[in-house]
């Protein structure tokens, strides 16, 4: 139900988005933004924070989230290793993504907007490699400014360790007020009080529980920088939930946003990339590691769903093999209806994903298939709740999945992003629940029909919530 609230936010924004549409709004007002995502991560991260600042009037050509083929760090910045990024190359490319966003708009200036790890490239940019004039101001949510930990005999060389060359460097005073920001960019730094998991005295989250880090839940703070702390908000929540955005849009414009809900459009059309996973050639028993790049020859297919069942309403509205670019799209969707994404590909499991409604258009839609372990070839059907723009933490907020409260894994201190179940049973819906967001699916058991001559790699549901 829409509460009076949401309504007025809405209309509010509904005059504002009018207004724009006789006079566009100037660079000054509405300068151009560069998001940046963090360790692993993609730019589909910000599909949420893309629209809120839409809903506030930001033309849609000034809104560019990037995504980093290799978002992962080294373990050792100074060693390399594969599918992962040094602390430099990941500034290099943030620099070639500025330089082509100035370009392609014809302004001076950028905004950046980083989570985690994208705030280090930030940094880095401005301080380092000639950024300062390209950049108006820089937004650092849960960036881990003095390191996740900071012991020099702990992986030294690490880009997360605050006693380490790289971080020590960044940190460095400016001035003599000892400022640890570059001017003239103005920055904000965005932070929970204490429950970002990587901004913990204990190292629990980095494997070395009762052991201290040597950082505090202030970690993320900046001297010389402005800071806003968001009270139990998450590492993830720190960028990109509805409090972490006014704060964005308070800085860059000096006023409160006119609406903190996504403003629904007429006309919806989605866009995306495909992508895959590595796996390391030099040591192939490490596993899978996250990449942003394409994955060619993928199948996708898009089904229009009933939203109480999760069984496709008729045939394919969407269906296409995927190019060398990795690009999807376009779909013209309907803004109320709810759709499955089906992506199979040679090696992987066939991944059925499940999402709310998309109000507005995107082309932040990226869909990457699963790699099921050997012991999940072996359930009878594998079900995925995942939220990536925050964590799960049953202290915290309400959720279930498949009946069951908490999810499967889910641990207090907002540390667990997903949550994993193994059904038994015929075909059925599976339901997530998470703080009032519903997402419905099907479970796809395994029949026991291989099909093609390769190896039975299985089927999966992974129902991904928005918000």
């Amino acid at each position: 139900m829409t509460t009076r609230r949401e309504l007025l936010g809405a209309c509010a924004a509904t005059a504002l988005l009018a207004a724009c549409a006789t006079t566009p709004p100037s660079m000054e007002d509405k300068p151009p933004i560069v998001f940046v995502h963090g360790n692993g991560d993609s730019a589909s991260i910000w599909l949420t924070t893309v629209w809120r600042f839409e809903s506030n009037g930001w033309p849609r050509d000034r809104l560019h989230a990037i995504d980093v083929p290799y978002p992962l760090s080294r373990d050792d910045d100074a060693k390399p290793q594969p599918g992962r990024t040094s602390a430099a190359e990941n500034t290099a490319y943030l620099k070639s993504e500025v330089a082509r966003v100035l370009a392609a708009t014809g302004a001076k200036q950028v905004v950046l907007v980083a989570n985690s790890r994208g705030g280090n490239a930030v940094r880095d940019y401005v301080q380092n490699n000639g950024g300062a004039p390209f950049v108006s101001h820089a937004i650092l949510g849960g960036t881990p400014n003095h390191g996740v930990w900071a012991d020099p005999a702990y992986l030294p060389g690490n880009e997360f360790n605050g006693a380490g060359a790289f971080l020590k460097g960044l940190n460095a005073p400016k001035n003599g007020a000892g400022d640890e920001v570059t001017g003239p960019v103005k920055w904000l730094t965005i932070r929970s009080d204490n429950n970002d998991k990587y901004a913990q005295p204990d190292g629990l989250w980095i494997g070395r529980r009762g052991q201290p880090t040597h950082v505090t839940f202030t970690g993320p703070e900046l001297k010389g920088a402005t800071s806003v702390v968001i009270p139990r908000v998450d590492h993830r929540e720190t960028a990109f939930s509805a409090p972490a955005f006014a704060a964005m849009h308070q800085f860059i414009t000096g006023r409160a946003p006119a609406t903190l809900e996504v403003v629904p459009e007429e006309r919806v059309v989605l866009r995306g990339k495909v992508t895959g996973l590595g796996v390391s050639s030099t040591d192939p028993a490490s596993g899978n590691f996250s990449n942003n790049l394409p994955l060619p020859g993928a199948q996708l297919t898009v089904y229009a769903i009933d939203p109480a069942t999760g069984e496709r309403r008729g045939p394919a509205v969407h269906s296409q093999t995927i190019g060398a670019d990795g690009q999807w799209g376009p779909l013209n969707a309907d803004r109320s209806a709810r759709y499955e994404f089906v992506v199979a590909a040679p090696g992987y499991a066939t991944t059925h994903i499940y999402r709310s409604p998309f109000p507005r258009s995107s082309n932040l839609v990226n869909l990457r298939p699963e790699r099921l372990p050997a012991a999940d070839l072996a359930a009878p059907a594998v079900a995925i709740m995942s939220r990536p723009r925050g964590y799960l933490d049953p202290a915290r907020d309400r959720m279930s999945f498949d009946g069951q409260t908490p999810p499967p894994g889910a641990l207090p201190g907002a540390g667990v992003a997903s949550s994993r179940v193994k059904p038994t049973g015929p075909a059925r819906p599976i339901v997530a629940e998470f703080n009032g967001e519903r997402v419905v699916g099907r479970l796809w058991p395994d029949t026991g029909v291989r099909s093609g001559s390769g190896p039975w790699t299985g089927e999966v549901s992974v129902l991904e919530l928005h918000y």
